[in-house]
């Protein structure tokens, strides 16, 4: 805590300022809403590649906008299980953080509502949610579902970008993609909390393995990686014999049992970790089998997309290499 009352402040807009808040993004994580957002724009129907590509861009950058604007509630925990970051080493200020963040969501709502002004009304919601997380948080109950929805929101928006009528996110269709992304987002924000016991138990973030342990949090997280698996799993079954396009579904089934390994493998991992240290070990292929198992639904619904999903989970895992600190994902 000396250190950062003791740090020297960038300035905004300088070079050093820009680093220090793109470290805070988390560049590694920007993929999982890109991917929670391409899920939902490939149930648009006929959309050209302008309009994919800015709502994609507006996914994409909208994590990055939210974790930052979280953590500016947050530095109590994170200046003991996150020493690493920006806001924690106080190189940048925690309203610094707040202004650039609320202006990069607006941009993004912006982006989502010029292709339906719905999205405003769900931006701003989305918007509310990430700003009262953390008291949420704090309750063992509601973490991960608070957070969950609120990345399921990020994918509706999408999807409205295309679609006029907010029931039209009620079809047979829909319905398993927004399971698949509620429960495989709220497993990964669960076994986050893995690598945090000790900082978030001496801070007062009542999380579930900090209540309950590890070995009760593990079987709960594997009650959340089946229900992200099993919805995916019958989508694709129901989507293979509706595919006309040999390659595609190929990739897609490829994509599709990857994501199972790795929730397997993550599973495993989970049950046998004993420390904070061990926890990012199984943390990332959480986060692979999400990408790995929306990458198969967009590619049963949008095969022309193939190409892209296979250099985007490239990028992905070159991104996540490089990351600054290894045992936090």
């Amino acid at each position: 805590m000396q250190s950062r009352l003791n740090a020297v402040q960038y300035r905004l807009w300088t070079g050093e300022f820009l680093s220090a808040y793109v470290t805070t993004m988390r560049p590694y994580l920007l993929f999982v809403s890109g991917i929670t957002g391409l899920v939902g724009l490939s149930f648009v129907p006929g959309i050209d590649m302008f309009k994919a590509s800015l709502v994609f861009a507006a996914c994409f950058l909208s994590y990055g906008f939210g974790q930052a604007l979280t953590d500016c509630f947050q530095i109590d925990t994170d200046s003991l299980s996150a020493p690493y970051r920006p806001l924690t080493q106080g190189i940048i200020s925690q309203m610094q953080v707040l202004v650039i963040s609320v202006l990069g969501l607006i941009s993004c709502t912006s982006i989502f509502a010029l292709y339906n002004p719905v999205n405003l009304a769900l931006g701003l919601i989305g918007g509310l949610g990430l700003a009262t997380y953390t008291p949420f948080k704090r309750k063992w109950w509601a973490g991960p579902f608070y957070n969950s929805w609120i990345v399921v929101v990020l994918c509706l928006m999408a999807f409205m970008t295309g679609n006029e009528k907010l029931s039209s996110a009620l079809s047979p269709s829909i319905v398993p993609v927004v399971i698949t992304v509620f429960f495989g987002y709220g497993n990964f924000v669960l076994a986050g909390y893995f690598k945090d016991i000790s900082a978030d138990r001496k801070t007062g973030y009542n999380t579930l393995p900090v209540v309950f342990g590890r070995k009760v949090s593990a079987f709960v997280s594997d009650m959340f990686a089946a229900l992200t698996i099993m919805p995916a799993a019958v989508f694709a079954v129901r989507m293979l014999g509706e595919s006309a396009k040999l390659l595609p579904a190929a990739v897609a089934l490829a994509f599709e049992a990857a994501g199972i390994l790795a929730a397997v493998v993550a599973q495993l991992r989970l049950h046998r970790t004993r420390t904070d240290e061990e926890a990012h070990a199984a943390i990332a292929p959480v986060v692979h089998s999400y990408l790995l198992t929306l990458s198969s639904i967009v590619c049963f619904e949008k095969p022309e997309w193939t190409a892209f999903l296979v250099i985007f989970y490239a990028a992905f895992v070159l991104v996540l290499k490089v990351r600054p600190a290894k045992n936090q994902i």
